[in-house]
């Protein structure tokens, strides 16, 4: 590696590092906050079977899984201010990120809500507890245990795509590595050094995923 390359990266890792940090790390934490809030809604009407809106939860799964999130970029932020809706590239880029992974994350949990014993539900009901509070102090505690694992790979697939946001202009760290290389012309140096940036980022995300399914799952031999 010559000298003019290691110039280059000793330069730039710090610049990169601190775009991961200002900006793809909130955008990844954002974007996993709205994903979680959708699924965990989405998840909760088809676990409850609700008419109606039941089926407009199939229709956005179904719309959300079955088209590519760039697609799905590129029509919120390139073709919503042709029908007067313009939105700033950091809140599109967030809002898409966030209803993408929580199609996938609704399943998730319903899935984990489904394993719950119906057993309880029924419990729960004979002890004069509402729907509501079922699912709040019963089942969603038990499912949100099983579904921790998927939830964590979910938050780490969703750091890794928030590189898309790059294509509509947001400058995260894989964008500003872009603008760096479009100056000094070392593609594969720079990009080499964004991957190892964002390896770093989902090693950590992984230590923590790990060390919270260990607290789950000592929380669960407790009271089991």
């Amino acid at each position: 590696m010559n000298e003019r390359l290691w110039s280059i990266l000793i330069e730039s890792f710090p610049k990169l590092l601190g775009y991961g940090i200002r900006v793809t790390v909130p955008l990844t934490i954002f974007s996993f906050a709205i994903a979680l809030v959708v699924a965990l809604l989405v998840a909760l009407v088809q676990y409850a079977k609700v008419r109606g809106l039941q089926k407009l939860c199939r229709f956005y799964i179904w719309i959300t899984r079955g088209t590519p999130l760039l697609v799905q970029l590129y029509i919120v932020f390139f073709g919503f201010p042709s029908i007067g809706i313009k939105l700033p590239a950091f809140t599109a880029a967030m809002l898409v990120l966030g209803f993408n992974e929580g199609a996938y994350m609704s399943e998730t949990i319903r899935g984990a809500l489904e394993s719950v014993s119906r057993g309880q539900i029924e419990a729960g009901y004979c002890v004069g507890l509402t729907f509501p509070k079922i699912m709040w102090h019963v089942a969603l505690p038990q499912a949100f245990r099983t579904a921790f694992p998927a939830l964590g790979n979910s938050m780490i697939s969703m750091l890794k795509e928030t590189s898309m946001a790059a294509t509509i202009s947001v400058m995260e760290m894989f964008r500003q590595a872009q603008v760096i290389n479009g100056r000094v012309y070392e593609s594969l140096g720079l990009y080499l050094e964004v991957a190892l940036i964002y390896l770093i980022f989902c090693t950590f995300l992984t230590f923590l995923q790990r060390k919270g399914e260990k607290r789950l799952s000592s929380y669960g031999g407790r009271n089991s």
